[in-house]
């Protein structure tokens, strides 16, 4: 028998309309856990580097995580992956919500979706009973109102919903897949939705999942809860509102939006308006929030209330969680009105709620330095507000320059010329970050920014605090119960840190100690989004729920699996670096991995090189950032260096990269001279 798992993952062959249910090998859970690890290895087993995003040969994987569904609070992602249209690289990007746990209850792991429907469909998961579906009807239909007409023509209000908007089907680099109550949003896979012809994937489903040991593992669970009793009870003094507490940043609960609005940068990521805040705007930001937000939602099995209803004045209502309230706002220096206004289209169209807005601002830049002309926007609204709605528009139907705006900035810029790329300056690996700008480096932060895979900062900080407190003694008082360290190192590193002078940043945390905080941080976002939990109750918040000392026993009692600290840690290792291989064979290297040349003012070009240097040496990889035959050894991933061996990415007998064409040239050349 398998416990937590169903032992089962769906196969749907789009091109010739085949619906396989397959067993999996317990093998590889033992290996790789479930969600993003097994993803992972099928990505690398099936999809090979030269396969395009747009391929029909590219797999689209919505997968549970391994104690998804289980009685352990907050355990609801859904791990989507696939190859990404905006960075060529993996993408994986989580949603919460109750499609996962409902995916578990009908029998199924994973839906693995392969080929290209010849028309519109949607997929139809009723337990056992699989049907592919037309959608012709459900064509150009927001992503929510999608969800309704579906379980209205099933006669299935209970039915799980994952659906593309207009934006989906048209293949926006940046659209998103919308689920209720939460959305997987980053690195455009809901362009590979649309374009497998796949409007939706429903699922309804009523069977049980086994446990191995129920009541030690109900008596972790009651643990968890009774701690999350006492952080609400008791959230975290000197820290900003967000991250004072549980759960994802608390943006539709909180009102003091001071530190976000002088801090974060308007416009294309690039104004900072330090005395913007003041009680004025606080007052009617307040009313604002308060006349449109009808309710505070939680996802599957979780008491969080993270997300909220949305009901902007005329128009539907909708969910919203975390800083999207403030991405187009921002973006359009505009106001809160107007910017859980806009929120609503692009959730229907379906977009990222952090690229969508800086495209659009990005579009207007251009115009007002003459590289774009007042011909490429036909018809546009002279008003700020009305400017916004209608790049919207444009982009998602991919009309006139919003066709090349649906690329990105990064590719828009490419193609667009004149100049446009230095307007594009907000990216890593192509994709749009968050819009903030700071001063001194952060020797932390740079290392996330250059090596998280996810390719988005708070899907790799977390537990160690973003800022040293003022005084030792705060400082020292914080680490008192800090018992989620994996290592009581780090609370020295922390109790040491201090605001200004010789223990402070750039060159405090030193680079040793930078390499094993972000090391701790994104190794606990790999574990969640193996095992399905949301990182605002593990990996996000200072002192969680869920950490490095109880996960194994989560696992053990939940799952069957003999798991400790240890074996856990080398699990999430291997997977880790798996999606680095992937990313390696499609061509991502030392030069790739590096923030936004204006992220902070103040750079340190060699204490960046050391930091990137080491980093690569502690986790195993050369100084191309390639995993060493060595490494790949020790975890056992020996046919991804016979795999390297075999396309000159690794050479035999030395850990070093091989060479590509340019550099070939370039010895050539200075040879003849």
């Amino acid at each position: 028998m398998r416990y937590a798992e169903t032992g089962f993952n769906l196969e749907v062959d789009l091109t010739r309309g085949n619906i396989e249910r397959v067993a999996t090998d317990p093998r590889n859970t033992e290996l790789y856990l479930g969600g993003l690890g097994t993803n992972a290895k099928i990505l690398w087993e099936r999809v090979p580097p030269e396969v395009e995003p747009f391929s029909p040969d590219n797999l689209l994987i919505f997968a549970t995580g391994l104690l998804c569904g289980t009685p352990a609070t907050g355990c609801n992602r859904t791990i989507v992956s696939t190859i990404s249209p905006q960075t060529r690289l993996m993408a994986f990007s989580m949603m919460g919500g109750f499609w996962a746990p409902e995916l578990k209850y009908a029998g199924y792991d994973k839906v693995i979706l392969r080929g290209k429907s010849p028309d519109l469909v949607y997929l139809w998961i009723n337990n056992d009973k699989v049907e592919i579906r037309d959608a012709s009807h459900l064509q150009g239909k927001g992503a929510t109102e999608t969800a309704e007409l579906i379980r209205q023509e099933l006669n299935e209000p209970k039915a799980q919903v994952a659906s593309i908007g207009l934006a989906g089907e048209n293949r926006v680099y940046f659209a998103s897949i919308e689920q209720g109550r939460s959305s997987a949003s980053r690195l455009g896979i809901g362009a590979v939705m649309g374009d497998k012809g796949v409007k939706a994937i429903v699922v309804r489903g009523t069977k049980d999942i086994n446990l191995a040991r129920p009541d030690e593992y109900m008596e972790l669970c009651n643990e968890v809860l009774e701690y999350i009793k006492f952080r609400n009870e008791n959230p975290i003094p000197g820290v900003m509102p967000i991250l004072a507490g549980l759960g994802s940043p608390q943006e539709m609960k909180v009102h003091d939006e001071k530190w976000h609005t002088e801090n974060f940068m308007w416009g294309n990521s690039r104004t900072r308006r330090r005395d913007f805040w003041n009680e004025e705007i606080a007052k009617d930001w307040m009313e604002t929030m308060e006349s449109m937000r009808t309710r505070l939602i939680s996802c599957y099995n979780c008491p969080m209330t993270c997300g909220a209803t949305i009901s902007p004045p005329g128009r539907p209502t909708y969910m919203m969680k975390c800083f999207s309230k403030l991405t187009y706002t921002m973006a359009a220096m505009s106001d809160l009105e107007f910017g859980l206004g806009i929120a609503q289209s692009a959730t229907e169209y379906g977009v990222d709620g952090f690229s969508a807005p800086q495209v659009m601002a990005f579009a207007l830049e251009l115009l007002e330095n003459g590289i774009l002309k007042d011909k490429d926007f036909p018809e546009m609204p002279k008003d700020n507000e009305g400017r916004f709605y209608y790049l919207l528009d444009k982009i998602v139907r991919r009309e006139g320059i919003g066709d090349v705006l649906a690329n990105g900035t990064y590719w828009a810029a490419k193609e667009i010329g004149k100049g446009a790329e230095e307007y594009a300056h907000n990216n890593i690996k192509k994709h749009e970050q968050l819009p903030l700008k700071l001063s001194m480096l952060n020797p932390v932060y740079f290392l996330m920014y250059c090596t998280g895979e996810k390719i988005n900062i708070t899907q790799i900080e977390g537990q160690f605090p973003q800022a040293p407190y003022p005084k030792r003694e705060h400082r020292e008082a914080f680490v008192k119960d800090w018992f989620q360290v994996p290592d009581e190192k780090f609370k020295q590193y922390f109790i040491d840190w201090e605001p200004r002078g010789e223990n402070s940043n750039p060159y405090y945390p030193n680079v040793q100690m930078s390499c094993d905080i972000v090391d701790w941080q994104e190794k606990m976002h790999y574990i969640d989004d193996a095992l399905g939990m949301c990182s605002g109750l593990s990996s996000f918040p200072l002192k969680p729920p869920y950490h490095m000392h109880n996960y194994p026993k989560f696992i053990s009692s939940g799952a069957g699996i003999d798991m400790d600290e240890d074996k856990l840690t080398q699990a999430a290792k291997r997977y880790r670096t798996l999606v680095r291989a992937i990313n390696i064979s499609r061509g991502m290297r030392r030069k790739d991995e590096k923030p936004p040349e204006d992220h902070w003012k103040k750079r340190f070009p060699e204490l960046e090189e050391e930091l990137l240097d080491t980093y690569y040496k502690f986790k195993g990889w050369n100084n191309e950032g390639i995993p060493t035959k060595e490494s790949l050894h020790e975890l056992g991933l020996d046919y991804v260096s016979e795999d390297f061996l075999e396309r000159g990415i690794l050479t035999d007998g030395e850990d070093i990269p091989g060479e590509d064409a340019s550099s070939k040239e370039a010895k050539a050349a200075k040879k003849k001279k």
